[in-house]
This record gives structure tokens, sequence and C-alpha cells, in this order.
């Protein structure tokens, strides 16, 4: 394992200011903890694909941002689990656009069972109602964030010249 690098911490750093402010920027309108949650922030869980060191700044994010979540502290710790697996599979995707897979699996197996429960309270026929309707439409959402507004910073990260001697060589 490398050594972390002051560059390494800065770009993690950055990464969680810049996913606090997103998360927080989008819950203004009603967007990070929706019925169709359209977090704009989750467009950066695409960026340990080439920026390995990200991982690390998408987990405090994930966890600053969960701190408004409806779901209190059971969010805070799943919600922040789930996104710091999915940054780490993303990390070793073999291609771009694969990229986007894991944020949007991970957190859909981990996060909706968890709002499925907090509706429901017990796992019955409404449980699995609720949960096929947050699988639906959470998939919409983060699929917008993460293969849309990730793939296209994916694509404008991977031409900035600055952020070459943080970026993984691919074979």
């Amino acid at each position: 394992m490398r050594k972390w690098t002051v560059q390494d911490l800065t770009l993690a750093a950055m990464v969680a200011a810049l996913y606090t402010l997103m998360g927080y920027f989008g819950n203004v309108f009603g967007l990070t903890f929706s019925a169709v949650q359209v977090r704009f922030a989750e467009a950066l869980t695409v960026l340990p694909f080439l920026f390995p060191a990200t991982a690390p700044g998408l987990v405090v994010g994930c966890f600053l941002t969960n701190l408004l979540s409806p779901y209190g502290v059971v969010d805070l710790i799943f919600g922040t689990l789930a996104t710091g697996i999915a940054a780490w599979l993303t990390a070793r995707m073999p291609k771009w656009y694969l990229a986007p897979i894991p944020p949007i699996l991970v957190n859909m197996v981990i996060l909706c069972p968890m709002w499925s429960w907090a509706e429901v309270g017990a796992v019955n026929q409404a449980f699995f109602g609720a949960l096929a309707f947050n699988a639906v439409t959470f998939a919409i959402g983060e699929a917008l964030a993460c293969y849309v507004l990730g793939t296209l910073l994916l694509k404008v990260m991977d031409r900035i010249q600055l952020f070459a001697p943080a970026k993984r060589t691919l074979h």
C-alpha cells in the first residue's frame, strides 16, 4: 500500500467539502432526501475510479450530509458505510463505464431496506411494497446522478492536466 501524500489528503478533503456542500444545497430544494432521491453529490462517487484518494473524502462528505437525514443515526451509520463500500469497489472497476455501478447497487441494497423498515416498521407485505417502490425510485435518481452527471465528470476530470499526478494509471 502506498503512502498518502499531501496531494492525496487535499484531494480527499476537497471532495468531502464538495460532497457536503452539494448535499446541503440539494436539501434546500428537497432533493437530497426526497422520494426520488437525486443527490447531485452522488455524481462524485465515480471519482475513485480515476482518483482512489477521493474515497475517504466521499465517506466523510456522506457522513456530514447524512447529519440532515430524516432517518437519523441509522442513516449516519449505514448510509456512510454504503458510500465507503461503493467507493472502494468503484476504485477497482476495470472500465470507466462500470464506475457508476457500485454506487447504484451498493446504496440500493443497503439503503432501500433501511428506508422501507423506517416507513413500515415490520417485515410484511407493506415492507416489500415499499422496498420495491424505494428500489425503483432510488435507482432512477442514483442513475441520473452517477451515470449522467458522474460520467460527464469522469470525462472532464480525465482531461484536466492539473489532476494528472493524482490519477491512477490505467492499463
